[in-house]
């Protein structure tokens, strides 16, 4: 069983768990950025998309446990992000689907399930959207599709805490180590805009889907997670109990019990 840390002040010290050796990685280069992947395991594949400021390294709960269930687990630093670089067009969700996109088109991946946190959610369903044969199904915890979705941003100790991890990350992983806050800026930018799906595009969302939620997330309102699981038409509605935004490093085994779940449904 893997300790609980619900204050993410373990996260904060030391990051989660380190992540196991990979069988590959590389990096993929797609619109003026070199993309960093790495993929361990085998089985049917299960890409992993972290949230904003943060990068692959967050899913160290989750790699090892996928791998031990049986799947090909492949993780992306996302655009800008962790060790991947970006050139100077602004962040968006579409562009950042095309990064995935040119990560499992030179993997060799025809088709993944894809567990998406907070940003990272949203790029996965906007693949599915636009590339339904290549996504088999989306865990989508943490996010919005419309700018109504997102609450009114309060500071706390567990956000200042994830903040100063990433911040290290950033400043250790990142070919531009001295440019946190102008990256914390412009994905911020993006994040004050989009994604902005109607319902009728929602309604279009052809893949099965889990939209899961923390019970005390600090970003997302209930309601709009309740929306989105009532508008998308092969979709359910999963609430966390005891966790917030930060569900994966909080309470690693709820939060993979839930994936595994999803996983067998979409089997």
């Amino acid at each position: 069983m893997t300790a609980t840390d619900d204050e993410l002040v373990k996260f904060e010290a030391e990051g989660a768990l380190p992540l196991p050796p990979s069988n590959e990685q590389r990096f993929v280069e797609n619109k003026g950025a070199h993309i960093w992947y790495a993929s361990y395991g085998a089985g049917p594949a299960v890409i992993l998309l972290h949230g904003g400021l943060g990068n692959s390294g967050n899913w160290g709960y989750q790699v090892p446990d996928l791998v031990e269930a049986g799947h090909r687990v492949v993780v992306i630093d996302s655009r800008g992000h962790g060790r991947s670089t970006r050139d100077d067009r602004p962040y968006t969700y579409h562009l950042m689907a095309s990064d995935v996109l040119a990560v499992m088109d030179h993997a060799g991946i025809a088709e993944a399930a894809f567990v998406g946190w907070s940003d990272g959610a949203c790029t996965s369903l906007i693949l599915a959207d636009q590339q339904p044969e290549r996504v088999c199904g989306v865990f989508f915890f943490a996010c919005n599709m419309d700018p109504s979705g997102t609450r009114e941003f309060k500071a706390t100790p567990v956000i200042d805490r994830c903040f100063s991890r990433h911040r290290k990350d950033y400043q250790a992983l990142s070919e531009t180590p001295d440019a946190f806050e102008a990256f914390v800026g412009d994905v911020s930018k993006m994040m004050a805009t989009e994604p902005n799906y109607s319902a009728e595009q929602l309604a279009g969302i052809r893949v099965p889907v889990s939209i899961v939620l923390g019970e005390h997330d600090e970003f997302i309102k209930l309601e709009h997670a309740d929306y989105l699981a009532k508008t998308i038409p092969d979709a359910e509605f999963v609430l966390l109990p005891g966790v917030s935004h930060f569900a994966p490093l909080q309470q690693p085994d709820l939060f993979n019990r839930e994936i595994r779940a999803f996983l067998d449904r979409i089997e």
